[in-house]
């Protein structure tokens, strides 16, 4: 049973891992073919499967490592066992007894099983906070009483004495005197004068007439003809004086002007201000303040705490083989794997590589013995051999 169990897991998880490989080499081959204007929310969403699928198969050869760790551990023990009971005939009782279940029962099958350490919860009371002493405050004491209070110093008072004025004429200067240059500008007259608008020249022309032109008979006369030369008058302008500047003296302006100015200049002189008192309503102290210290209790609380009871070990366990199983148990144990969350695969009562997984997922959320479908395991399931 042990070696059809181990065969299963071997041959089992390659597959998986060669079909999750093969569908992730697909998907991206399916990628790599994908018209070249795909959107980038398509790149994310490959990269997100090839990233699910990278997770599956290193959870896959997590798997697998434990699984051939555990076969390795459970062959050296087989073949212990094989040594052990060929020697067995010729060894003294007792001896190597520990290699076999104790107390195994006629068509049962055992295991070694790896069984987890057991733990209980103790609860006990621990100090929160110890004790101490509160310091408590007295406020001071205070009765109502009447006061003479300065309000305002005795002082100085500055008085300005205000200056006397008087007025006066004044001739002042308004403009002084200074100097204008003023520009004259150029003096033009305007002359004609007779030019040759064009030279004596000659043109051909056509002849007309019994004098040019004898009878019909004869070709056309050209005659060369002499053209006067012609002449225009035109206007232009002559510089009769230059530019020049000349110099304007302009005399300097004066305004009589009365104005106000000082006859004795502004004084002070220092007046005395008295202080000023009033009477108020105080508050006097009567009692100063004071602290005083109040004893506080420890305080207590209840914690709950995780001890280990029994350390991991390897221990003989009935299981679950051809000898004490069918079809029908394998199917309830499915049945009871799914209903509790597990995918233990098709529910077809064959115990596969699924159902073996989910069987080990569940042992270890329980805190059950692993290395095969124990009866502790069919017993926390609910599962019965019996029909």
């Amino acid at each position: 049973m042990k070696n059809n169990l181990f065969t299963v897991k071997k041959l089992a998880l390659p597959v998986m891992i060669s079909a999750l490989v093969m569908s992730g080499c697909s998907t991206m081959q399916q990628n790599k073919t994908a018209s070249t204007s795909a959107t980038t929310s398509t790149a994310a969403k490959t990269d997100m499967l090839i990233g699910e699928r990278d997770q599956k198969i290193s959870s896959l050869e997590s798997s697998l490592q434990e699984e051939r760790a555990a076969r390795s551990r459970l062959e050296q023990e087989r073949e212990s066992m094989s040594m052990a009971a060929s020697h067995q005939s010729s060894a003294p009782t007792g001896i190597g007894s520990e290699l076999l279940p104790p107390n195994a029962k006629a068509g049962e099958c055992y295991a070694r099983v790896f069984s987890p350490a057991k733990y209980k919860t103790e609860t006990m009371t621990v100090l929160k906070k110890d004790a101490s002493e509160r310091l408590q405050v007295i406020p001071a004491r205070y009765e109502m009483g009447t006061e003479r209070v300065l309000v305002k110093e005795a002082s100085e008072r500055i008085q300005v004495v205000p200056a006397t004025y008087a007025w006066v004429t004044e001739k002042v200067l308004v403009s002084p005197a200074s100097e204008r240059i003023e520009a004259i500008a150029p003096v033009y007259k305007t002359e004609y004068e007779k030019i040759l608008d064009k030279p004596e020249h000659t043109v051909w022309k056509k002849g007309s007439g019994p004098i040019t032109k004898i009878d019909s008979a004869t070709g056309d006369i050209m005659c060369l003809v002499t053209v006067p030369a012609t002449y225009k008058t035109v206007a232009k302008r002559v510089l009769v004086n230059k530019a020049t500047t000349k110099t304007i003296t302009i005399p300097a302006q004066y305004k009589t002007v009365k104005k106000r100015v000082v006859k004795t200049p502004a004084t002070t002189r220092s007046i005395p201000v008295p202080a000023e008192y009033k009477t108020i309503k105080a508050r006097k102290l009567v009692e100063p303040a004071k602290t005083t210290a109040i004893p506080v209790k420890a305080e207590y609380t209840t914690i709950t705490k995780r001890i280990k009871v029994s350390d991991e070990k390897m221990q003989w366990a009935p299981v679950l083989c051809k000898t004490n199983m069918n079809q029908q148990v394998g199917l309830r144990v499915q049945k009871s794997l799914k209903a509790a969350g597990y995918n233990p695969g098709p529910l077809d009562g064959v115990i596969g590589s699924q159902t073996l997984s989910a069987t080990k997922a569940y042992q270890r959320a329980k805190g059950l013995s692993t290395g095969g479908l124990t009866m502790e395991t069919l017993s926390s399931l609910g599962v019965k051999l019996a029909n």
